[in-house]
């Protein structure tokens, strides 16, 4: 509900759509930061009704320049997952702030420095624990503990917050408003840009901790030539709609489309339950077969 509420606020003083979309987007980086944040990335699909266009961008995060197919392999076999995940080797350039930014630039009416205040004082003044958030902190909490920084923030105290407590965030607040008054540039150089590649490069664990973390190969260089994509959407024909999607490196739109292609060569109208489900599993099961053997990102293999 708070991100909602940084959204409405927009809405209610002036703002469209597009400013909305970033003051959310801000917002849950403070309360869902498991799944959303500035330090990822994503794609945003716009919709201008005068003219009946669809335009996308393509925010997704970046791996170092000098990543190849043997990033997570070690003597030719692959490192464990948990290794690979949490480590350096599996931080990219994040993409979320040039993504506001290109998105403002061309579509929104606000600030970013208006449109993060919202989330600014979000972190700063902190939100009320629910119990999804302590449950997802749970599932972090052995990790999180082998990271004095992280434990610090998540594990105050040594515990998880408690359902209805506040949690707050200052560094994040610190960082929001660092972005908001230098614009998001000062993400990708600059101290900030600093602090992201001495963390990936070396990772900040507990020494006493017995993980095993990696270190990346993340470099300033990266942060600093990191550009979003303008790219024409998706589109396929499904009884009559126009449907848009965000296409490769996303895998959504074409995933989507060749579902809906198969499913509409058979008559759904006349399908109970049972078999409407049974065909949309499997047209979606083939549909992500594909996905996994033939989609890739465009900028880098012959898609």
């Amino acid at each position: 509900p708070d991100a909602s509420a940084a959204g409405i606020e927009v809405l209610r003083k002036g703002g469209n759509a597009v400013d909305a979309a970033v003051a959310t987007a801000a917002a849950l980086g403070v309360t869902e930061p498991y799944s959303a944040g500035i330090g990822g990335g994503g794609y945003f699909v716009h919709y201008d009704a005068k003219t009946r266009q669809v335009r996308t961008i393509d925010g997704r995060e970046t791996a170092p320049r000098s990543a190849d197919a043997s990033l997570f392999l070690e003597d030719g076999k692959p490192i464990p997952f948990e290794e690979g995940v949490t480590s350096g080797l599996g931080v990219g350039t994040p993409g979320t702030p040039a993504t506001w930014e290109r998105a403002l630039d061309a579509w929104g009416s606000k600030s970013l420095r208006t449109l993060l205040k919202p989330a600014e004082r979000l972190a700063r003044d902190g939100f009320v624990v629910d119990g999804t958030f302590r449950s997802q902190t749970a599932s972090n909490q052995a990790r999180f503990a082998d990271f004095p920084a992280s434990a610090k923030l998540f594990l105050p105290g040594g515990e998880l917050p408690v359902v209805g407590s506040v949690f707050k965030n200052p560094d994040l607040a610190r960082t929001y408003e660092k972005l908001g008054r230098e614009g998001v540039g000062a993400l990708y150089r600059g101290p900030l840009a600093d602090d992201i590649v001495r963390t990936v490069r070396k990772p900040p664990v507990d020494p006493d901790a017995t993980r095993i973390v990696r270190p990346g190969d993340l470099t300033r260089e990266d942060l600093a030539s990191y550009r979003t994509l303008r790219k024409d959407p998706t589109k396929v024909n499904y009884r009559g709609l126009d449907v848009y999607g965000m296409a490769p490196s996303s895998s959504g739109g074409t995933s989507v489309g060749e579902a809906l292609n198969i499913l509409e060569s058979t008559d759904l109208s006349r399908a109970d339950r049972t078999q409407y489900l049974h065909r949309l599993i499997e047209a979606s099961r083939i549909a992500f077969a594909d996905r996994g053997r033939w989609v890739g990102d465009p900028a880098f293999e012959d898609v």
